[in-house]
């Protein structure tokens, strides 16, 4: 593990199929090359990122919107903030480089307070707003995130 280095990985919690094997693919990838993996922890886009990065024993970092016991399985550090959707900014500030991969408006408000605070956003299929760069695939992705660090 490289200390220090938080990659965040944003996206809904009611993903699609595709959305959900994306997220996956990041998730090993960043484990695969020694990052921290950051998520909201719950389902979805966070879940599914989580596993990936679970499955090849990497640290696994869930910011709950309420307690503990919300975590998904693939967790290894959860969060308990009770602070619902606020959690968003939590998860902006602890990572160093942001993954978005699909999304609803909680996705939209951790890309705002990335870009807001000079964070990299990486795009995986996400919002199509300036600022963010783009990638074409799950290992891209991951490449061009841990390129910013």
């Amino acid at each position: 593990m490289r200390a220090g280095k938080f990659i965040g990985v944003i996206g809904s919690g009611d993903c699609s199929e595709e959305e959900y094997s994306l997220a996956f693919e990041v998730g090993r990838e960043i484990a695969r090359r020694g990052f921290y993996l950051v998520c909201g922890g719950l389902s979805g886009v966070m879940e599914a990122s989580a596993k990936g990065a679970f499955m090849e024993g990497g640290l696994t970092i869930g910011i709950l919107p309420g307690d503990k016991k919300d975590a998904n399985p693939y967790i290894k550090i959860p969060i308990p903030t009770g602070l619902g959707e606020g959690r968003n900014l939590i998860i902006v500030r602890l990572s160093d480089v942001l993954i978005a991969i699909g999304g609803e408006y909680g996705t939209l408000s951790e890309i705002a307070f990335a870009l807001k605070l000079k964070k990299p956003v990486i795009g995986l299929r996400t919002w199509d707003i300036e600022g963010i760069i783009r990638a074409e695939s799950p290992e891209d992705a991951v490449s061009k995130a841990t390129g910013s660090l």
